[in-house]
């Protein structure tokens, strides 16, 4: 298969998500998978059955998992327009405002709608103060309780969302405690409380049975349904990025240049200044390995191999779905990677090719 291409292997994805049907049996939570994170269609039919629908944060995410995932489909955004609050409800069975104002504004038209309102408690598990929703000055969600409590009325649920890659059980659980003293009068008003995404428990070691345990207790003592919605958590580790050495150089360092880009294809580690992962990264030769475009910065990183590179080699980037393929981009007109997937039996299959129609098709 012509590189560059996304592999998804659902070998890899059915780890995580026998993970999240453990977590709703054990619990009682349902499970949402965030599309902002990871919105690639053509396996959302083999993800539903361990989770409970989708959820979104804007018009077309929505409508997407409305038409696509099976289940559930909720609705979020930080500001809906006036133009797309009628689509927004007809797709979505729950519509999450971001603030008071929107809930006003919008009261009329959804009025009939199940409804809710995202919450900032004033905490996050956030290292990047781009990515934290806690940050200074926050405007995702509303933090003062006398406020919230004063519309619960026109509510029936919260959402919290302010994990952010949090693989530490016993940090939740700080959070989730922080939460029930600072809001638990208004959550004992609410059917159903979103404890948004973020939360690392597919992971290695992570004591699940802990996580399900403190989920009942929480949701007994409000007498509410819990929701989670996974991103990461759901698609980490399912894919690679699979890519071709075309030249090399040596300029201090060994060079690698391959048919991708970091800010292309990657650009979520690029914000971040993140490497990429190749596994094992062991071995006597150290190469720079490059992107083609003209971003002088346009580097995956540094890794050790057991052989000089050379043209035609072919290297796997690894955890390459969540916030990746969705933040794909022409810049420099790089081909954009194709998408494939490995089934179950080990055959993999092309499921979409993009070509230079595509790359026009996007432009003006």
């Amino acid at each position: 298969m012509q590189t560059p291409y996304y592999l998804i292997d659902k070998s890899c994805l059915l780890r995580n998500l026998e993970k999240i049907s453990w977590l709703r049996e054990a619990s009682g939570v349902k499970c949402l998978l965030a599309l902002k994170c990871f919105a690639t269609w053509s396996v959302f039919d083999f993800m539903a059955e361990h989770m409970d629908g989708s959820t979104s944060s804007s018009l077309y995410e929505v409508r997407l998992g409305r038409e696509k995932f099976p289940g559930e489909t909720h609705a979020y955004s930080v500001a809906y327009a006036d133009h797309e609050i009628a689509q927004v409800l007809a797709y979505s069975d729950k519509i999450i405002f971001n603030s008071i104002g929107q809930l006003a504004k919008f009261n009329d038209a959804s009025q009939g709608h199940v409804r809710g309102l995202r919450v900032n408690p004033g905490v996050s598990t956030s290292e990047f103060d781009l990515a934290d929703p806690a940050r200074p000055f926050s405007r995702l969600g509303e933090h003062d309780p006398a406020k919230i409590a004063a519309v619960a009325d026109q509510i029936s649920g919260l959402m919290f969302h302010n994990n952010c890659e949090n693989d530490s059980f016993t940090r939740f659980d700080e959070m989730l405690t922080l939460i029930e003293d600072r809001f638990g009068a208004i959550i004992h008003q609410m059917e159903w409380i979103s404890l948004g995404g973020g939360i690392h428990f597919t992971g290695a070691d992570y004591p699940l049975e802990n996580l399900a345990l403190r989920l009942k207790e929480f949701s007994q003592k409000f007498g509410v349904q819990v929701y989670l919605e996974p991103g990461e958590a759901a698609i980490t580790g399912a894919a690679t990025l699979e890519v071709t050495v075309l030249d090399t150089m040596h300029n201090g360092k060994n060079l690698a240049i391959v048919d991708s880009s970091i800010e292309a294809h990657l650009l979520d580690l690029l914000i971040y200044r993140e490497p990429a992962k190749i596994t094992p990264n062991t071995g006597a030769h150290e190469w720079m390995i490059c992107g083609k475009s003209c971003l002088a910065g346009d580097i995956f990183g540094e890794f050790l191999f057991d052989s000089p590179l050379k043209a035609g080699d072919r290297l796997s980037f690894q955890d390459t779905a969540g916030y990746t393929m969705v933040k794909k981009n022409w810049f420099n007109g790089v081909k954009m990677p194709s998408i494939a997937i490995r089934e179950l039996d080990g055959t993999t299959r092309l499921v979409r090719d993009f070509d230079y129609d595509d790359f026009a098709a996007a432009l003006s």
